[in-house]
C-alpha cells in the first residue's frame, strides 16, 4: 500500500499517526526503510499480554515480570544530535524489555505530563541558552507555572552542548530545574555532555536504563546496543559510519580581489544511497594539515612516532593528531589545563577570569596556546589536552531532485593572522586545499526538520542570509523550480562587495529573469562609505515584509548567529511593532508564534 493511500483507505491509523509516519519516512534512505520494515514486523507479532522477540538480530528479551509503568523519552533537538541519542536510547530500552515511547518535544501532548511515571529528556541548546525550536512550547509550558506537582515522576536529563560557550547545556539545566522544582525525583544526576559526547552519553544511558528497569520491576539489564554488531549489519551511512567519497568540483566563487575565499564544493554520492532535502546539512570528517601537526609536535618537543592509546586503538602520535583530534580551535578547559601544566603566568591569569578566558580560547588556536610557554609534554599528556575530532556540518546548497547523485556545499575558508602566522580552519582548509589531494572525504547527511520548505508550494518565502548563509536558499530555489512551485520568493542577501562577493550571482539573476525569484534586495556593506547590512534592507522594506508575513509567508534566516541573526531578529521585532501597531511584548509573542508554527526558521552558526 502506498503511504498516500493510507488516509483514504480503511486502516487502523488515525490522521496524526499517518502524518507522523509520512514525516519519518521522508527522512529515511531505502536501506533504513528496509531495516524499519523488519523492525515493525517484529513489533506486530507482540501479543497484548507479553512481549515477544522482535525480528531483529538483538538479544532475547525475558518477560517473566510485568513492568509496572512505561518510559517516555523526549528529545529537544536542533541539528539532530539529541534526536540521535534519544533514538538509540529507545532501541536499548526495547532490548531490555522496557515499554517505551519516543517523542519530539513538539509532538508531546503537554497534558500527559502529570500521568508520566518515568521520563528521560535529552536536550541540546540553541543560540545563547535558548531551547531548540522544537522545544519552545514545552519550555514555555514549564515556565508558565501551570504544571501541577510531579511528585510521582522519576526523571533524568541529558544536556548536549559546547563548553566553549557561556550557556553550556543551558536547556538541559533549565528542564532539570523545572522537574526538581515540581517535586519530581531524579533517577540520576543530570549529565552535561560536550561536543565529544559519545562516551558520556553511552555510559549514562546504560546507568539510567538499569535504574529504570529496576524501578519498573523488570529483569536485569541486557548488554546495550551501542556499538553492537547487530547495528553494524545495517547497510547505511551515518555519523558513526560515514560514506567515503571524493570531491569532484572545487571552485572559488569570490572574485580575485575579494577579501574572502569562498568555495563551491561538489561531492559525489553515486553509490551511497544517501538522500537529503533542502535545509539538511552535510557532515564532513576531515584530516588536519601536515604543517600544523609538525608545528604542534615542535612546540612540545615530540617526534610524532610515539605510540598513544585512544580507546581500544594504539597508533602513532602523528597519525592521531592528523586523524583523531581537533587541533585547530581551542576551548577554555584546554587553556586552563595547559596553564597548570606549563606554569605560564599569562595563561593562569586568563584562566582566573572567565570572560577573558572565553575570549582568548575562542580566538586562539591550540598551537598558539602551546606557544605561550614552551613545555615538554609526553605524547599521552598532549592527547589528554585535546578533544576528539568532530565532523563539521555545512548547510547543503543543492536540491537532490535537481542535481541527482551529488551534493553541493558553499564553504568559506576560515583564515586569519595570529602574529606572523596565518591560521586556517580545520575543515574549510581541508575542503579548499587538501580533500582532492587526499582522494577521500568522509560524509554523512544530518537531517534537519527545523529548516524546511513548506509542503504547500503556494506559500511565499522570505529568505534572509549573508555570506555563505546563502547556501540553503540556493537549494530552496532549485527545489521549488523542480516542483513547479507557484509561491512567491524573496531573497534579502548581504556580503561585502557586489563585484567580488555576490555568491551565485548568475544563478540568482536567472531565477529572477524566469520569475521563480519574485523579489531581491541586496546589501553590500563596503560598496559605500556608510555600511549597509541586511537588517537595513529589512527596515527599508518593512511595510512589504509585514504584508508578506500577514499573507502567510515563511521567514528564513541563515548566517552568523552572533551578529547577523541577532540583528535581523531585532529589526523583525521593530517591523512587527511598527507595522502591526503593537508593543515589544506583542511583537515577541508574534514572532514566537511564527517559530512554533514553523513559519520563522533559523539555520545559524
Amino acid at each position: 500500500m502506498l503511504l498516500t493511500e493510507l488516509s483514504v483507505q480503511d486502516n487502523p491509523l488515525d490522521d496524526q499517526q499517518i502524518d507522523q509516519l509520512r514525516e519519518l519516512t521522508s527522512e529515511l534512505t531505502p536501506q533504513q526503510m528496509a531495516w524499519i520494515s523488519g523492525y515493525f514486523l517484529g513489533l506486530s507479532q507482540t501479543s497484548a499480554t507479553a512481549i515477544r522477540k522482535p525480528q531483529l538480530p538483538i538479544p532475547e528479551i525475558s518477560t517473566k515480570k510485568k513492568p509496572v509503568g512505561k518510559l517516555t523519552i523526549i528529545y529537544a533537538s536542533q541539528t539532530g544530535n539529541a534526536k540521535g541519542v534519544a533514538q538509540m536510547l529507545e532501541v536499548e530500552a526495547k532490548v531490555n524489555g522496557i515499554e517505551v515511547i519516543l517523542y519530539s518535544a513538539d509532538d508531546y501532548k503537554l497534558r500527559d505530563l502529570a500521568m508520566e511515571t518515568h521520563l528521560v529528556l535529552i536536550a541540546s541548546t540553541n543560540g545563547k541558552g535558548e531551547p531548540p525550536d522544537n522545544a519552545i512550547l514545552l519550555h514555555e509550558f514549564f515556565e508558565s507555572g501551570k504544571i501541577p506537582n510531579l511528585d510521582d515522576l522519576q526523571y533524568a536529563v541529558m544536556g548536549l552542548g559546547d563548553s566553549s560557550y557561556d550557556f553550556f547545556c543551558q536547556t538541559g539545566k533549565d528542564f532539570d530545574a523545572f522537574f526538581s522544582k515540581l517535586g519530581a525525583k531524579a533517577i540520576l544526576p543530570r549529565v552535561d555532555c560536550d561536543v565529544d559526547y559519545d562516551s558520556d552519553a553511552k555510559s549514562w544511558s546504560v546507568s539510567v536504563l538499569a535504574k529504570i528497569k529496576e524501578s519498573l520491576n523488570s529483569d536485569p539489564i541486557v548488554v546495550p546496543l551501542y556499538g553492537a554488531k547487530s547495528i553494524e549489519t545495517v547497510s547505511t551511512y551515518t555519523k558513526q559510519n560515514p560514506y567515503a567519497t571524493k570531491v569532484v568540483i572545487n571552485q572559488k566563487i569570490t572574485g580575485r580581489d575579494s577579501s574572502k575565499d569562498v568555495r563551491h564544493i561538489e561531492i559525489d554520492l553515486s553509490d551511497s544511497g544517501l538522500t537529503y532535502q533542502p535545509g539538511d546539512a552535510l557532515g564532513v570528517y576531515y584530516l588536519n594539515s601536515t604543517e600544523l601537526v609538525n608545528e604542534i609536535l615542535a612546540k612540545v618537543s615530540l617526534a610524532g612516532d610515539e605510540v598513544v592509546d585512544i580507546g581500544s586503538e594504539s597508533l602513532s602520535l602523528r597519525q592521531a593528531l592528523t586523524e583523531k583530534f581537533e587541533i585547530t580551535s581551542a576551548n577554555p578547559q584546554q587553556v586552563a589545563m595547559y596553564a597548570e601544566l606549563s606554569g605560564s603566568k599569562r595563561l593562569q591569569k586568563k584562566a582566573n577570569n572567565k570572560n577573558e578566558l572565553l575570549h582568548y580560547a575562542n580566538n586562539t588556536q591550540i598551537v598558539d596556546v602551546l606557544g605561550e610557554k614552551k613545555t615538554n609534554l609526553s605524547a599521552q599528556q598532549l592527547v589528554r589536552l585535546l578533544r576528539k575530532l568532530m565532523p563539521r556540518l555545512y548547510s547543503i546548497a543543492s536540491s537532490q531532485e535537481h542535481v541527482g547523485k551529488e551534493v553541493h556545499l558553499t564553504v568559506t575558508l576560515v583564515e586569519f593572522q595570529y602574529g606572523n602566522n596565518t591560521r586556517y580552519g580545520g575543515a574549510s582548509s581541508f575542503l579548499a586545499y587538501r580533500a582532492e589531494e587526499s582522494g577521500t572525504v568522509k560524509v554523512f547527511v544530518e537531517y534537519n526538520k527545523h529548516f524546511k520548505l513548506p509542503v504547500d508550494d503556494n506559500i511565499p518565502l522570505i529568505m534572509i542570509g549573508s555570506g555563505s548563509g546563502i547556501a540553503p536558499f540556493r537549494a530552496f530555489m532549485q527545489e521549488r523550480d523542480v516542483r513547479g512551485a507557484d509561491g512567491k520568493n524573496w531573497l534579502i542577501f548581504g556580503d561585502r562587495t557586489f563585484s567580488q562577493d555576490f555568491l551565485y550571482q548568475v544563478e540568482w539573476q536567472k531565477f529572477l529573469k524566469q520569475g521563480l525569484l519574485t523579489k531581491i534586495d541586496l546589501a553590500f556593506s563596503r560598496d559605500q562609505i556608510d555600511k549597509v547590512y541586511v537588517q537595513h534592507r529589512i527596515i527599508e522594506q518593512a511595510k512589504t515584509i509585514w504584508q508578506w508575513m500577514q499573507g502567510g509567508a515563511y521567514l528564513y534566516v541563515c548566517g552568523d548567529a552572533t551578529h547577523m541573526a541577532k540583528d535581523v531578529h531585532e529589526v523583525l521585532l521593530q517591523v512587527v511593532e511598527q507595522q502591526g501597531g503593537t508593543n515589544r511584548k506583542g511583537a515577541e509573542s508574534y514572532l514566537n508564534e511564527m517559530r512554533k508554527t514553523k513559519r520563522y526558521q533559523k539555520d545559524v552558526y
